[in-house]
């Protein structure tokens, strides 16, 4: 497939020519006095009070239309992953917006940012389901799960640092129960994936006395029912929204600039001792 950069420099613009002045959709679009397309679906037709509201998100996400139970059950991982507690990294911004009068949107898209991080957030779901995905693949291939556990230790020198598994604060994940729970109560059946995800979680506590987290937990339940990475990262952008609009509602119901307020002494500096400055 050709570049945008090797178009340019052999001077060829059929792919611009071809786009110009018409948006090409494959997706859907409007269609005034007809109806609004989504996919093949018309959307006041086949979705407005026929669908929930995260099965139209899934659809727009990945092109596929969920069964209702899915969904129910990506929503309450939106719940589980959207906290009032100004303190988590992306809620902070959020607070900050509010502490300084931002606009709610600004705060929320503002948190948001922040929680696309390869160490927390959406992105390290993308890894949770990458691992998950490749040690079935070495499962299949006829190790057990003990052996992969030791191979990926070994990369990181004996010790278990596994995207999905042990938390930095707390032992054990309460979401994990909460979110089972769910699974059972919408008959969301227990898949591979999951089946080998504990299998790794009973080998960790076992040996490291750490624990698979509620990413480790979620990324074999959706591997199971058959979301991609990629899919994942589209699905899930706005996972933490909700909690981040929340601490900025707090703060903005607060006086301005009241939020986590220091001195310049509540700082240790550890540079340069103080300096005069020639004349």
């Amino acid at each position: 497939m050709k570049t945008m950069s090797s178009n340019i420099k052999n001077n060829n613009t059929e792919l611009w020519d071809r786009n110009r002045r018409i948006i090409r959709s494959s997706i859907g679009g409007w269609k005034v006095g007809e109806a609004v397309y989504n996919h093949g679906y018309s959307m006041m037709d086949d979705f407005v009070g026929k669908l929930s509201y995260m099965q139209v998100v899934i659809l727009n996400a990945t092109g596929r239309l969920p069964e209702r139970k899915i969904a129910d059950w990506v929503e309450q991982v939106h719940i589980c992953m959207s906290w009032p507690d100004s303190r988590i990294w992306c809620n902070q911004i959020g607070a900050l917006a509010g502490t300084n009068r931002a606009s709610v949107i600004a705060a929320t898209s503002a948190g948001l940012l922040a929680n696309d991080s390869r160490s927390y957030g959406t992105k390290t779901i993308v890894e949770g389901v990458e691992f998950i995905q490749s040690a079935m693949s070495q499962y299949k291939s006829g190790l057990s799960a003990d052996e992969i556990v030791k191979n990926e230790c070994a990369k990181h020198g004996g010790k278990p640092h596994i995207m999905g598994y042990a938390r930095p604060i707390a032992k054990g994940d309460e979401r994990i129960s909460a979110m089972e729970a769910v699974q059972n109560t919408l008959d969301i059946s227990l898949g591979d994936h999951q089946k080998l995800a504990y299998k790794i979680n009973d080998i960790l506590s076992r040996d490291f006395d750490a624990t698979i987290n509620f990413n480790g937990y979620l990324s074999a339940v959706l591997t199971d029912n058959d979301f991609t990475p990629r899919e994942l990262y589209r699905l899930l952008a706005i996972l933490v929204s909700s909690g981040i609009t929340a601490c900025y509602v707090d703060c903005m119901d607060k006086p301005a600039e009241s939020f986590f307020t220091q001195r310049c002494n509540d700082i240790e500096y550890i540079g340069k001792p103080i300096r005069n400055l020639p004349e």
